[in-house]
């Protein structure tokens, strides 16, 4: 099986201090892959590694097979890689069709290229419609993203990513903040759009974890210390003792 996210001997400090060390990690391409663990144990710092935003001390990360140690965040988007936010990212004065149509703008290769008389070409309109539907925004399509429920902006945030054509997508805490009701709507939404893509997501909520992930790393003190499916993770008594304790039972 090919390996869409892969990381080998990562090294991640801070002055003295290690956040990550010597981690590996391959995420198969296709799979919902959750990372778990304690407050402080790595999580964001190990999305900033693969997606650009950090420098990695030491070793190499490959998106798709290719190298994409420490390019910066625009190259590793133009090679397929996608990033939602804890902080809800979105244009808010624009309409949910204009902020869909931004990420479409550039992964037809426009670019931002707003002077180009954008509403006029076909094939961006179709690609805009076509994440609306997916996404389930296509009846708010005329409405102020800012004007939007929270659910309904992280929904958004993900359908602009998925337009710009991002294979593999990495969403940080997709539910925080949600309702029961809007949690449910978000585990909907993610399967849906796994369908045809990667997805790797950091989670607090274990019940999403456990109900939504093929597999499941767990990441203490900067080192992964096991990974597997749903069921090999709840049962092992090393992710019990570290993390989990009776939380998943």
């Amino acid at each position: 099986m090919t390996n869409a996210i892969e990381l080998s001997g990562v090294e991640k400090s801070f002055g003295p201090t290690e956040i990550i060390r010597g981690l590996d990690l391959a995420i198969a391409e296709g799979e919902i892959h959750a990372i778990i663990g304690p407050n402080g144990a790595g999580k964001s710092t190990l999305f900033n590694l693969v997606t650009g935003r950090y420098r990695v001390s030491r070793g190499r990360i490959a998106l798709n097979g290719e190298d994409i140690t420490n390019r910066s965040p625009f190259q590793i988007n133009r090679k397929g890689l996608a990033r939602s936010f804890q902080v809800t990212n979105i244009f808010a004065r624009m309409s949910v069709y204009e902020n869909v149509r931004c990420g479409a703008l550039w992964n037809l290769g426009y670019g931002y290229s707003f002077w180009q008389f954008v509403a006029r070409r076909r094939d961006l309109k179709e690609r805009t419609e076509m994440v609306l539907e997916q996404t389930g925004l296509m009846s708010r399509r005329g409405v102020p993203a800012g004007l939007l429920s929270y659910s309904d902006q992280r929904a958004l945030e993900i359908a602009v990513t998925i337009a710009g054509g991002a294979s593999v997508v990495m969403l940080d805490e997709p539910t925080s903040g949600m309702s029961h009701a809007e949690t449910e709507q978000a585990v909907a939404l993610i399967r849906e759009i796994s369908a045809t893509r990667t997805m790797v997501i950091v989670e607090h909520d274990m019940g999403v974890v456990f109900d939504l992930a093929d597999r499941i790393s767990v990441l203490v003190y900067g080192k992964i210390i096991a990974t597997g499916t749903p069921e090999e993770i709840r049962s092992n008594t090393k992710v019990q003792e570290a993390y989990l304790g009776t939380e998943a039972s």
